[in-house]
């Protein structure tokens, strides 16, 4: 029996041991944790983003999730929590999360942050381009020039030094290898359309998202509605995006991953073109599939695009 109870005890202590170590361990873990820079951004292209910045030096947080329009969201709980324990807020700007329902402005308030202190727009000093529908709007879509995701790679990397300025050469080291393979990409993009007839070069999309895209890669954009927070397929607008259609040689039509493709089977339907590809605009695809990350949704983009105006 002494043998037995002596066993039991013994075991006791090895397994009170295990736990104490991995408790230790978890508690350390957290620690660590908490004490890199706790950063949200807005959406998963600011996400991966400031992840290429900041990398093992910093918590990271996306409020709109990957799939997700960030137009219009409603903040969840947990997306109120991260905003206030943050130590950094990164937006986009360019009213895309302070139009509409102004969501966002809401959340910094209930967060109780300060923007330019805590809160800082990723698209600051880009040009922007503006909705046709109302001259006066900002469009919001502007990483979609590579130029521009560039600048916002250079203001999220102020934001973060001025708030962990121990770390302001890991943060700059990073953001310099990052913004060359960009810079290339954009290079690369620049003249990559010029190869296919004007009256080809016509981008047909859902959304009117991409204006500065085209601005920048030498393509004529036209589109169903102007932006998500619109009605979208009215009559009118059919109407429209057919008769540009019909002005042109454009040989395939395009959807976005993050819109329904109803309307645009429509205009497929009535034209005979093709959808060649879903193209990437407000969102990130799942990690693990292609367009997970913002340089390679631009990679994407810019080679389906392609494809698809010279496809016979």
């Amino acid at each position: 029996m002494k043998k037995i109870i002596l066993t039991l005890v013994s075991v006791a202590v090895i397994v009170g041991g295990v736990f104490f170590f991995l408790n230790q361990r978890d508690t350390k873990q957290t620690n660590n944790n908490n004490d890199k820079l706790q950063v949200v951004t807005t959406n998963s292209i600011l996400e991966d983003m400031v992840h290429n910045v900041g990398k093992d030096r910093i918590e990271l947080y996306s409020i709109v999730k990957r799939g997700v329009d960030p137009h219009e969201y409603e903040p969840q709980p947990t997306d109120v929590s991260k905003s206030s324990d943050a130590d950094v807020i990164i937006h986009n700007g360019l009213n895309l999360e302070t139009g509409g329902n102004g969501w966002f402005k809401k959340l910094v308030k209930t967060s109780h942050k300060d923007f330019e202190e805590d809160v800082f727009s990723a698209s600051k000093g880009v040009k922007a381009e503006h909705l046709t529908t109302n001259v006066n709007e900002q469009d919001p879509h502007a990483w979609l020039d590579l130029e521009n995701g560039i600048e916002y790679v250079e203001n999220i990397t102020e934001a973060l030094k001025k708030k962990d300025p121990k770390n302001a050469d890991y943060f700059e080291k990073n953001a310099d290898a990052y913004i060359a393979k960009l810079e290339k990409l954009h290079k690369t993009a620049q003249s990559k359309f010029l190869d296919i007839p004007e009256s080809q070069r016509l981008l047909v999309t859902s959304e009117g998202a991409f204006k500065y895209f085209s601005k920048a890669y030498h393509v004529t954009p036209t589109y169903i509605w102007e932006i998500n927070t619109e009605s979208q397929g009215t009559p009118e607008q059919m109407k429209t995006v057919l008769a540009k259609i019909d002005d042109s040689d454009v040989k395939s039509l395009f959807v976005e991953t993050s819109v329904s493709p109803k309307s645009m089977e429509k205009v497929s339907k009535e034209t005979g073109l093709p959808i060649y590809s879903k193209i990437f605009t407000d969102s990130l695809a799942k990690k693990g599939t292609k367009g997970d990350t913002y340089y390679d949704m631009m990679k994407w983009n810019i080679d389906k695009i392609h494809e698809g105006l010279t496809a016979e």
